[in-house]
């Protein structure tokens, strides 16, 4: 399995955190799963047909290309064979500030992205290069940031760097005074914008730290991981890491890790 990161043009740095691939070769017969993990960010997947075709379990096909929200539930993409992968990944509050949904709208789902952006589809598969394709999409992500208006909400990206900065260890209340909403008004604005409680999210952060942590094999022993990260003790940690991955840490080594998706 093949995987790279690309950095997006500098007037959507404020919007994308990167641009990815990932490739991988398989037979004709063999099935692989591609499982998104919990990361706090929205994005964008793009599957070219002729690379292979990404199906629930249920057998029913993604969309060639689509927009998703906050995955929050363990997902299993399965493909067939080989599969070549384009994908965005954005910032938290980037389906409010440039396509304008209700952020909540895509937790947990997605939406085919031809349905939002007339003939995006056509110009990805006649793109010989992966920076071909990138150019093309960051134009066309350009032309809803201008054409919407996009506006980011600075109270939520306070919120949201306090959070991903502190690993999900941060006192909400103390947040909520700072922004000077109240409790009701802190709740309505971040699921507007993000799709998720900042209960939820600041869960999803303290998960993500504690991935870096077992990828960089930073501990001696999992109570270590459950310390560090703020955890009751290691069994709450487990449970934890289990909701939003779908497997264990036990498991974690068993797994082909590319950033925030495992393949099996």
């Amino acid at each position: 399995m093949k995987y790279q990161q690309f950095l997006p043009p500098a007037h959507l740095k404020s919007y994308i955190r990167y641009f990815w691939m990932l490739e991988h070769e398989g037979d004709s017969q063999s099935v692989g799963t591609l499982s998104p993990l919990a990361d706090g960010c929205p994005g964008i997947i793009f599957q070219h047909r002729s690379e292979g075709i990404f199906y629930h379990d249920s057998g029913k096909h993604f969309p060639e290309i689509f927009l998703y929200g906050q995955t929050i539930t363990p997902l299993d993409i399965k493909v067939r064979g080989k599969f070549k992968t384009l994908g965005v990944c954005f910032y938290p509050s980037a389906l409010k500030s440039i396509f304008r949904f209700h952020a909540s709208e895509l937790t947990d789902s997605c939406v085919d992205l031809s349905l939002l952006i007339r003939r995006v589809t056509e110009p990805l598969l006649n793109a010989r290069r992966a920076s071909e394709q990138i150019d093309f999409l960051s134009a066309e992500i350009y032309k809803l940031v201008v054409g919407k208006n996009a506006k980011v909400d600075h109270a939520i990206e306070y919120a949201l760097s306090k959070m991903v900065k502190s690993g999900g260890n941060v006192v909400l209340k103390n947040l909520q005074k700072d922004m000077q909403l109240s409790e009701r008004g802190f709740q309505r604005r971040f699921d507007q914008q993000v799709g998720i409680s900042p209960k939820l999210f600041a869960r999803v952060c303290r998960f993500q730290a504690s991935l870096t942590q077992l990828k960089n094999n930073a501990y001696t022993n999992l109570s270590d991981i459950a310390f560090d990260n703020g955890y009751a003790d290691q069994s709450h940690f487990i449970r934890s890491f289990k909701e939003f991955a779908g497997f264990s840490p036990f498991e974690f080594q068993k797994r082909q890790l590319a950033d925030n998706f495992s393949a099996a």
